[in-house]
């Protein structure tokens, strides 16, 4: 297995890397933040470092090449992100009063509890932030629904039946 693959969330097998405009630009900021700002001084210190003879008790030298190999992961992860990116704006979005990618959904489920979830690309969406990926049961769930429409969603207790209270779009 590719070492690579573990840095993030995995792709739905066949599915597109849908992203946002914000989602894209966070990512290639990451990207050039490492490359072009982090990286060249992580080599200079290990430059340095290897300078200062024996290397197997050199503290900076394997701090600095052990930092080195989890930024070219990291950099390979995103570069690789970054080349099948589909970048969707959801607020060019024209079908306004349904679910898609992009959307902010309010729903309530049988317990009459109110949730709010934002359905955003697999390397942007952050659960803690109400933010969700295309690939998740709640996000697979209300995909094409409109506001008042009740839809199924598989949950770890079994089939549960929520009903869309709203859909919006920035």
């Amino acid at each position: 297995m590719d070492d690579d693959d573990d840095e993030g969330p995995p792709l739905p097998p066949g599915g597109k890397n849908y992203m946002t405009p914000a989602g894209h630009a966070r990512l290639r900021a990451e990207l050039h933040a490492l490359w072009s700002v982090e990286r060249p001084k992580i080599v200079e210190i290990v430059s340095w470092a290897a300078g200062n003879g024996d290397r197997s008790e050199n503290g900076d030298y394997q701090y600095g090449k052990k930092r080195l190999r989890e930024i070219d992961r990291r950099v390979r992860f995103l570069q690789k992100r970054l080349a099948i990116a589909e970048v969707v704006d959801p607020a060019a979005q024209t079908q306004r009063d349904r679910v898609f990618f992009g959307a902010t959904v309010t729903f309530v489920n049988s317990r009459d509890e109110e949730r709010t979830v934002t359905i955003l690309g697999v390397d942007e969406a952050e659960m803690s932030r109400g933010e969700v990926s295309p690939s998740s049961p709640i996000a697979r769930a209300l995909l094409r629904a409109r506001a008042g429409e009740a839809v199924r969603m598989m949950t770890p207790g079994g089939w549960e039946e929520i009903e869309v209270l709203a859909v919006s779009y920035p």
